[in-house]
């Protein structure tokens, strides 16, 4: 027997649009769903109804769950003509059916039914499948009834029973690989356009054809809502359940699909056709001095991708792969020509064609296609001299050769150059291992300085690349000037720079003079991975003498320099902001900890990109995106032309520690066609950052992240990335251990780094990471590195400050709310609840070993009581928490105002006097605080003598009062005395509170 049903929990509507002709509304729930019709109870005058009503409906048919629609519209009962009117609707396909154990509460913008409907509001429901045999399905309306209220035209979008309907099932039964949800009249022509356009679009392969059969249905978005941190709903995190490599998703988990298993598991998996074009031999000659330069014109269809040419060469080596998109095939033949490049036309030499049908499935790990040689045809299709090696095949983006490949869905019409192709490819870079550099500079000796009457005013410069710092300059009464100061500096390997240390003499303002200096390589400096002493050393300084302007000539000196320099590896060098580290490991390897599991991230696609760039009159953009987590950042290839690009990329990383975030930007490619004028740097479209401890293990999150920028206009939403992730946990112990461990190095802690320090560290290593980045293949520019690293987050921000300060006061409300509730209970406005706190403070008196039993108990209820409210997706930026939402526009011209400022001096003046105001209120704040501590100090230090001498007597009459009297009876008192009746209290303040306020401070003795 079939227990399974559907369970609807309706539980609230927000914000209705008023129907009743008073500003209000009737608000009622109807839900569709295999035939059944159910109906919620009628809420008068409210546009906010909350329901908490549960329907149940019988699902006839489990295998066909993923193919059928529950539908729910709300309407307003119009009491006067018993009728009803339309307030919206929602439709969801039972591919987004969840077990009651992965159910929230969800929140739905209400859609409209047609093209001229005005709707507005959400209705919140929670549907689920459940097996309980204890649940009763509910009593459906009879369809009498429902046939005589619905409104005209809504009869073929209700499950109800009737002789027109079984027509209706019977089509959607056949179409239903192309609907997703019933049809309305404002989806109806954008489904059957889809319907009719689909055949007949892009050539199909055989095998393809046949998986695409059976594919599920596409992803339906679900909208997720959260009170605590409400946001306009355009800007939420929306869960989706996708068909993945590895089969669809529904509630983090995967429901396997009858595809192949692959490793590339959280992508779709996307069809390409490879070919790799190897070598050619003998081909014949073309040009009347009886040369070639040959290069071959691999096409299907309008796409063509073109090998470089080389000049003079009849045996030419290429070894270039091209990948054709199964989305972009336009042709059943793949053509492969052999071309001689000339100045007017290109003549043709030879062609070798493929039937599609017959390409062979390359699926990893199988071996590579061993490549094959075949003789060139002419036109007419008869063999001529010369051969071709290719190798060509079908293969997914799991192929070893798609990082390298030239791909037809990132050909760019506007430029074709190899330095183009080579800015548009997919690749995995590693970021340099980064040392932090300490100089100790102890002491000079026998320094002379140019003028033989004076001492010379000593400092020492030391300088690692562009890295230049300064000792203080001393003005000493001799020639062995004593410093014994720490200079810190951020190298990375391998050490190509060197650490040039040079003593100089402040001859005059603006005039310095070098007394010597002294070259170290930094593979001959000694490392460390914890606090143990370097022995110093001595060095001898040379003077550089300049002989002509082509020579330097070196001069022994007889001065020396006392140095200490060591690599140390005992620290995690910050190159990024401390709140969103990716990666909390020491430079040392040897101190590295085992990894606690796995992480896999799948670019899906986004949709919705705003233009970022204007090219043949309309707005289009050239995307790419960049992931980072901790030394291994990746970069997608950039898809050319396309607002709705899909990557569908997987990467991997090893997981170290939980506390880290996973940061992946979008970014618009302007190196290609003609250049912009913001520069040739590539503009930032947004990113996601998501914290690793905030996924369970072995969950598969597939959401649809809004990409939310700050412009000096306002937040804006430049679209949305698809992202699929998961966080598999290789060692569940080491894991727990982890969050027992100090978060960052034990030299962090040893000696550590001011905030100064790690500021101007921190600078040094994201220039370095970004300038050996830059230097890769395709290069990963400046800009982007620096807006992955938050380079600028420690910059003034008027509303960063707005924003921490409400943070602040959140964390705080909880004490505040404490404390409103214990005011609560000293007024006694509940005189049960005041007396069942004064048993409840009796009992911990008397039995005072309850209290952190009780404490500790009260605290793991709330826990677990949380448990059922629990997250069920990461974590994303929210505007109202950022203060995004209500900023003012000259708070962030401010904020996008470089530094120093470039902007008129009147309106920093204007500025400056509005950041003096703040800063004034905050001073007041400090002072005051400052005030009640210097009164606490008053109470003893005899500045009032009167007062110290009053306190000091009742300190000892209390001292003899508590020896005598048992404590649980004092502190019992006390209790009572401060949750005494309001009868038995005045309005004035108490004479403890008089007393501490007369309490001196040293407010008297500011200027």
């Amino acid at each position: 027997m079939n227990n399974l049903k559907l369970g609807v929990d309706v539980v609230s509507a927000h914000n209705l649009l008023p129907k009743d002709g008073q500003g209000s509304s009737n608000a009622f729930v109807e839900l569709y769903f295999d035939g059944q019709r159910f109906r919620s109870t009628i809420k008068e005058k409210d546009l906010s109804p909350v329901w908490n009503e549960s329907f149940y409906f019988n699902i006839s048919d489990p295998s066909n769950l993923h193919y059928l629609t529950l539908e729910a519209y709300v309407y307003n009962d119009v009491k006067a003509t018993h009728s009803r009117s339309f307030l919206g609707k929602i439709s969801l396909t039972g591919n987004s059916f969840v077990p009651y154990s992965d159910a929230v509460v969800l929140h739905y913008p209400l859609e409209k039914r047609g093209i001229f409907s005005r709707v507005r509001g959400e209705l919140g429901l929670k549907v689920y499948v459940t097996d309980d045999p204890t649940i009763k399905s509910s009593m459906p309306l009879p369809a009498s009834e429902s046939l005589t209220n619905q409104d005209p035209g809504l009869a073929q979008t209700q499950g109800v029973s009737t002789p027109g309907m079984s027509s209706f099932r019977s089509e959607k039964s056949q179409t239903r690989h192309t609907f997703h949800h019933l049809p309305n009249p404002g989806q109806e022509s954008q489904h059957q356009h889809h319907a009719s356009a689909a055949p007949d679009t892009h050539y199909v392969p055989k095998y393809e054809a046949d998986q695409m059969k059976s594919e599920p249905q596409p992803a339906k978005l679900v909208r997720m809502y959260s009170a605590s941190a409400s946001q306009p709903v355009d800007y939420a995190l929306k869960e989706t359940s996708p068909y993945l490599g590895g089969g669809r998703v529904v509630g983090g988990r995967v429901i396997h699909g009858d595809k192949t298993a692959s490793t590339y598991d959280l992508v779709e998996r996307m069809y390409f056709l490879y070919v790799r074009v190897v070598k050619a031999r003998e081909l014949p000659a073309m040009d009347i001095t009886g040369s070639l330069d040959p290069f071959v014109e691999a096409r299907i269809g309008n796409y063509k991708g073109i090998t470089k040419h080389y000049e003079k060469q009849q045996n030419p080596v290429w070894n270039q792969v091209f990948a054709f998109s199964k989305d972009r095939m336009q042709a059943s033949v793949l053509e492969v020509v052999v071309k001689d490049k000339d100045l007017l036309k290109d003549d043709f030499v030879g062609i070798v064609r493929f039937d599609i049908n017959e390409v062979p499935l390359r699926v990893p790990p199988d071996s590579p296609l061993a490549p094959e040689w075949y003789r060139l045809q002419d036109k007419k299709g008869e063999k001529i001299e010369g051969e071709l090696m290719l190798a060509v095949w079908i293969g997914t983006q799991a192929d070893e050769a798609f990082s390298d490949a030239w791909h037809s869905d990132a050909a760019t019409p506007v430029d074709s150059s190899p330095a183009a192709s080579a800015v548009i490819r997919s690749k995995v870079y590693h970021a340099p291992r980064l040392w932090y550099v300490r100089v100790n500079v102890i002491e000079a000796q026998d320094l002379f300085a140019s003028e033989k009457n004076r001492f010379p005013d000593a400092y020492v410069k030391v300088q690692i690349g562009n890295q230049v710092m300064k000792t203080k300059t001393l003005q000493a009464r001799n020639l062995n000037p004593l410093w014994n100061e720490d200079l810190l500096f951020v190298a990375s390997e391998p050490f190509e720079d060197h650490l040039v240390i040079s003593v100089e003499d402040r001859v005059g303002p603006g005039k310095d003079e070098i007394l010597g200096r002294v070259i170290l390589p930094l593979n001959s400096v000694d490392r460390r991975a914890d606090d143990r002493m370097i022995h110093s050393r001595w060095f001898n300084l040379k003077k550089p003498v300049a002989v002509d302007v082509d020579q330097l000539k070196e001069d022994k000196f007889s001065s020396r320099i006392h140095l200490r320099v060591c690599l140390d590896g005992g620290y995690h060098v910050l190159d990024e902001s401390t709140h969103y580290s990716s990666d909390l490991r020491p430079t040392a390897k040897q101190l590295w900890r085992p990894s606690i599991g796995v992480l896999e991230l799948g670019i899906l696609n986004a949709v919705g990109l705003h233009p970022m760039k204007t090219r043949d009159g309309r707005g289009t953009s050239d995307t790419y995106c960049v992931a980072k987590y901790g030394h291994k950042w990746v970069r997608t290839r950039t898809l050319v032309d396309n607002l709705c690009p899909k990557y569908n990329e997987q990467y991997t990383w090893e997981v170290f520690d939980p506390s880290t975030v996973l940061t992946v930007g979008v970014f618009d490619n302007s190196q290609l066609g003609d250049k912009d004028s913001n520069g040739h740097k590539d503009l930032k479209i947004g990113k996601v950052r998501i914290r690793i401890s905030t996924l369970e293990a072995g969950r598969i999150y597939t959401h649809s992240y809004p990409l939310l920028v700050l412009h000096p206009t306002g937040v804006k939403k430049m679209g949305e990335l698809h992202l699929a992730i998961r966080f598999s946990c290789t060692s569940f112990v080491n894991m727990l251990y982890t969050y027992s461990k100090p978060l960052l190095p034990k030299m962090h802690y040893v000696r550590p780094f001011n905030v100064m320090q790690l500021d101007m560290l921190r600078h040094q290593a994201v220039n370095i990471v970004a300038a050996r980045l830059g230097r890769a293949e395709p290069p990963l520019r400046k800009e982007v590195v620096e807006y992955m690293s938050d380079v600028d987050s420690h910059l003034w921000s008027m509303r960063r400050s707005k924003a921490n300060f409400f943070r602040l006061m959140t964390v705080f409300s909880g004490v505040f709310a404490i404390g409103k509730w214990f005011t609560d209970i000293c007024m006694w406005k509940n005189p049960i609840t005041t007396v069942l706190v004064h048993v409840l403070f009796l009992m911990l008196v008397c039995f005072p070993e309850l209290i952190l039993p009780t404490a500790f108990l009260y605290m793991f209820l709330i826990g677990v009581w949380n448990f059922r409210y629990r997250p069920r997706y990461p974590p994303h930026m929210n505007t109202k928490i950022s203060q995004a939402d209500l900023v003012h526009h000259d708070e962030l011209d401010e904020e996008f105002d470089t530094f120093p400022t470039s902007r008129n001096p009147e309106l920093v003046r204007m500025r400056y006097d509005r950041l003096r105001s703040v800063a004034g209120r905050i001073q007041t704040v400090v002072g005051d605080v400052a005030t009640q501590g210097e009164r606490l100090q008053a109470l003893l230090s005899w500045r009032d003598p009167r007062a110290t001498a009053l306190f000091v007597t009742l300190c000892l009459i209390a001292a003899l009062v508590m020896y005598v009297t048992p404590f649980q009876v004092v502190a019992a008192l006390a209790g009572f005395f401060m949750m005494r009746h309001p009868r038995f209290r005045q309005r004035m303040p108490s004479a403890p509170i008089n007393f501490f306020r007369r309490l001196p401070a040293r407010t008297d003795s500011m200027l």
